[in-house]
């Protein structure tokens, strides 16, 4: 995707001093770990010095105003590339929420602001409270994704990150587009078992959810203007097809007019830019 990357440790501490410095004070970081490290049972997630733990900390460290969202979920640790474990072809709930709980604690631990359980378990959030809770994080947020949608948008995050299904797909834990009532059964699921926001991915193609959630629910709704909503505009815009800084502009204005509280866009930054 243009003007997106993959950052080392020290260059990310040098992107988030630049978005710091145009307003932009809240980063949903992502891991792309190694191939050796990733197997079926996807046990670096528990790596409390690994790699994602490791870069929470120096984030923190450095810029301790900062806003720290992570993402919680097995895809980027797991050989099999699903967001839960998997036995016999069948993702395991239950033991998957096990380590999704672990994994949100050691990102606590290391200075997280807000987990973001993106892997759409049962129960995960009500899991994941209870055990922050516990040891003494509840000023811990969760941004629970839970209007998480089984999208043709999320192609160019997962080629970045290679986290692609190694077999299958994600539709057995992701929600069916054409059902839109289920986005309302979630939320209220999340929203008793704890969660702090409610978020809705993809965001152009849900605009209808995320009006529909922010209508019936006094949470704050997030909505994930995903890598493939970005790539489109930016693939056209170069195409001179579309003035891609007044698509960007429009896009983003209607998420927030249907009701996004929060968004999260790869156009932050270019749009602060574009603002200042």
């Amino acid at each position: 995707m243009p003007g997106i990357y993959r950052w080392s440790t020290d260059l990310l501490l040098k992107e988030i001093e630049s978005c710091m410095k145009l307003g932009i004070h809240s980063f949903c970081i992502f891991p792309a770990i190694n191939d050796k490290l990733k197997n079926k049972k996807a046990s670096e997630c528990l790596n409390e010095k690994g790699l994602y733990p490791s870069v929470i900390r120096a984030v923190k460290k450095n810029f301790p105003e900062s806003i720290v969202m992570t993402d919680v979920a097995l895809d980027p640790y797991s050989s099999d590339g699903h967001d839960g474990l998997v036995r016999n072809g069948k993702i395991l709930n239950d033991e998957t929420i096990e380590l999704l709980t672990a994994m949100s604690l050691i990102q606590a631990q290391a200075g997280a602001d807000i987990i973001g359980p993106s892997d759409m378990m049962d129960g995960r959030v009500g899991a994941i409270r209870e055990c922050l809770d516990e040891n003494d994080f509840t000023d811990v947020s969760i941004m629970s994704y839970t209007a998480k949608y089984a999208s043709a948008f999320y192609g160019p995050f997962r080629d970045a990150l290679d986290s692609a299904p190694k077999f299958g797909d994600k539709k057995t834990y992701q929600m069916n587009p054409a059902n839109s009532k289920e986005a309302l059964i979630e939320a209220d699921l999340d929203m008793n078992e704890g969660a702090d926001f409610l978020m809705v991915k993809p965001a152009l193609s849900y605009l209808d959810v995320i009006k529909s959630l922010n209508d019936n629910f006094d949470l704050p709704i997030a909505a994930y203007n995903v890598s493939g909503e970005y790539a489109m505009v930016k693939a056209a815009a170069a195409k001179g097809w579309i003035d891609g800084d007044k698509v960007r502009d429009e896009i983003l204005l209607s998420i927030k007019r249907a009701g996004a509280f929060v968004i999260l866009t790869y156009f932050a930054k270019e749009f602060a830019l574009a603002k200042k």
